[in-house]
């Protein structure tokens, strides 16, 4: 089979392209530290949107581990480059939602990027972050 100079050029543009595609995809490694135990599940979801942050139905991805002491890694991939936010929780009573006490207060461990101090309700604003290159990594700092 013979391919024409304009069928190379259109193969080539194809290949690059989807390489390019490839290239744009980046993977973020967030590391939970201070698991209290071993009980329920480690949860970690990611926010795009400030009116979407800490509603899990509503983020981008969220991901799940069984809990272990100590320190823990969770890991989204395939990610467009751009500003996120997460929060994370010890969900120890495997619900898969972090409860609250008094419908404010969490009765689970949580934290959040960056590892903001919060006074009221958590804002994206605080806990973003820029996702660049084809890896990035963030500790986030459990509270009991």
């Amino acid at each position: 089979m013979k391919m024409t100079q304009a069928s190379q050029g259109l193969l080539l543009a194809c290949l690059l392209a989807a390489g390019h595609a490839l290239a744009d995809e980046s993977r973020l490694l967030v590391n939970l530290l201070g698991v209290r135990d071993a009980a329920g599940h480690l949860r970690a979801s990611l926010y795009r949107e400030p009116e979407t942050f800490r509603k899990e139905d509503k983020a981008v991805k969220v991901v799940s581990l069984p809990a272990a002491k100590g320190n823990a890694k969770l890991v989204f991939t395939d990610l467009p480059p751009g500003r996120y936010a997460v929060m994370a929780y010890h969900d120890e009573n495997a619900d898969q939602k972090l409860n609250l006490r008094f419908g404010m207060f969490p009765a689970e461990g949580y934290g959040l990027s960056n590892n903001p101090n919060v006074m009221g309700p958590p804002r994206f604003a605080d806990s973003a972050f820029e996702l660049a290159g084809p890896e990035t990594a963030i500790d986030i700092k459990l509270a009991y």
